[in-house]
């Protein structure tokens, strides 16, 4: 029983038929709500102004929920190259836990050598580390390629260039890494409670696509929803084979 909307209701000296008359829908449908059940995002916005109060005084725990998603964005950045790089450096030197990595190349942090070195050190001090990176020989990859204008057979150069920069972190005990064959709609570079998700865009190339900065909280919030999807695609990655070189052998 939602008794904040039926209070509102009788304040506004408004019977639940009239609300259902201003908003056009059906007065079961109000009777429903009355009942405790939530509406669409628009339809409590849309009583909200009828009854002229705040959406948090009619559904309280609905805006709770809103805090508690508004509290895990941290930043946003309008370009990934806008991302500072002593920001990715300290992302992955911060770690205690876990690392992970899901992109396709990630060409931009195996060619800076700090950020390998850090993350090897995290390693060898216990943090577990899961690098996802595109199986060059896929469709999905090409297709990215072609999205980005940069043809099919250049973001397969860059995952092999990747891999074989990657090499120095992969002696390091507790990283494992493997490639994946997915539509990739993100990035996502997590540190612990931290993430950096780099949005992607069709026809933009992943450099100049936006990066969400977020922190884990709520299981049903947007960081806790990138970790299931990387879940989902580490799960059905497979693992890359233990020498660099082979990647050559595929050709």
């Amino acid at each position: 029983m939602n008794h904040h909307l039926r209070y509102a209701l009788a304040n506004a000296r408004l019977h639940p038929t009239d609300l259902a008359a201003r908003l056009a829908v059906d007065p079961k449908t109000v009777e429903r709500w009355l009942q405790g059940r939530v509406p669409y995002p628009r339809h409590r916005w849309a009583v909200a102004d009828v009854l002229q109060v705040d959406e948090a005084d009619l559904w309280p725990e609905v805006a709770g929920y809103r805090r508690t998603i508004a509290s895990e964005v941290q930043a946003v950045y309008p370009h990934r190259h806008a991302v500072p790089q002593a920001a990715w450096r300290q992302h992955f030197t911060n770690a205690a836990r876990e690392i992970d990595i899901l992109t396709y190349s990630g060409l931009f942090l195996a060619e800076d050598t700090a950020i390998m070195l850090a993350i090897a050190q995290r390693a060898r001090s216990g943090v577990k580390v899961r690098v996802l990176l595109g199986d060059p020989d896929s469709p999905e990859v090409a297709t990215r390629g072609v999205d980005e204008h940069i043809g099919p057979d250049v973001m397969a150069a860059r995952i092999r260039n990747a891999l074989t920069l990657y090499q120095p972190l992969r002696d390091a005990p507790g990283v494992e890494v493997r490639l994946h064959s997915t539509v990739l709609y993100n990035s996502i570079y997590r540190a612990d409670d931290q993430l950096l998700v780099n949005t992607h865009a069709y026809g933009i190339p992943a450099a100049q696509a936006p990066v969400t900065h977020l922190q884990t909280g709520h299981e049903n919030g947007p960081a806790g929803i990138y970790l299931s999807s990387f879940e989902r695609v580490w799960a059905n990655a497979r693992p890359y084979p233990s020498k660099i070189n082979t990647i050559n052998e595929r050709g």
